[in-house]
């Protein structure tokens, strides 16, 4: 009958075990415990050069300031995507700790305070994500330059960050010969399942060049159809 013919098909349906522990755990790295924090600042056109230049006066004292626990990883205006744009990146060595010491010391840093209040009137919007690093990635750190940076933002679908991370913790071998991996990091407050690829190149011919010479790699098609499977949108930013 019907529900007997239902159980004896079910005998053969795979079974999925529930998961014991949060993506964070299972997909960041497990020898640091550092934070980081994405700022995407639209700036008045006419303001940018004004905002660069105070911008980076303060990122450079914050950096420089051993009582704060944080540092610049990275910062960039963009060429190619939304225009007008800066993007920050910020690591707080010590995780969610540092990142609290340091808001509550800024809100008692006089200058600080008045830097946010002559920001505030160059810019036209302001969003942040805090971030972690996904474990199989290159940890980022200073490069020679010039150079210019994409960064491949992927909003994917609710339950597949773990399928995304399996397969690119296989992908990443394939881009490591012309040192453009940058860092991966995934989303833990803000817009959630969202993933940030950051790769850097020394001219867009060099960018074309390299990728092109993946796809003639046995095993980079394979792992990018799995993960164009999981994804939604994904903007490019192309900075320096």
């Amino acid at each position: 009958n019907f529900l007997s013919s239902c159980w004896f098909r079910s005998l053969f349906v795979h079974k999925v075990d529930a998961r014991k522990d949060a993506h964070s755990n299972l997909l960041s790295k497990k020898e640091t415990s550092n934070l980081y924090k994405i700022q995407f600042h639209n700036v008045k056109p006419e303001c940018l050069e004004a905002y660069n230049s105070l911008e980076a006066e303060v990122q450079n004292r914050l950096h420089q300031d051993k009582d704060y626990p944080c540092e610049v990883v990275g910062s960039w205006n963009t060429w190619y995507g939304e225009q007008d744009q800066a993007v920050h990146l910020w690591r707080y060595t010590g995780g969610y700790p540092a990142l609290t010491e340091c808001l509550q010391k800024l809100k008692t840093n006089k200058e600080y305070l008045e830097f946010r209040k002559e920001r505030a009137k160059m810019l036209i919007s302001r969003r942040n994500q805090l971030l972690l690093e996904f474990s199989f990635w290159n940890e980022p750190l200073p490069r020679q330059g010039p150079n210019m940076y994409e960064m491949r933002s992927y909003s994917l679908k609710p339950g597949t960050m773990i399928e995304w991370g399996n397969h690119w913790a296989r992908a990443i071998k394939y881009r490591q010969e012309n040192n453009e991996a940058v860092g991966g990091f995934f989303s833990q407050i803000g817009d959630l399942y969202v993933v940030h690829h950051l790769w850097a190149y020394e001219s867009l011919q060099s960018r074309e060049e390299t990728r092109n010479s993946a796809w003639l790699k046995e095993g980079w098609d394979a792992n990018v159809f799995y993960t164009g499977k999981t994804a939604g949108l994904c903007p490019h930013r192309y900075s320096q």
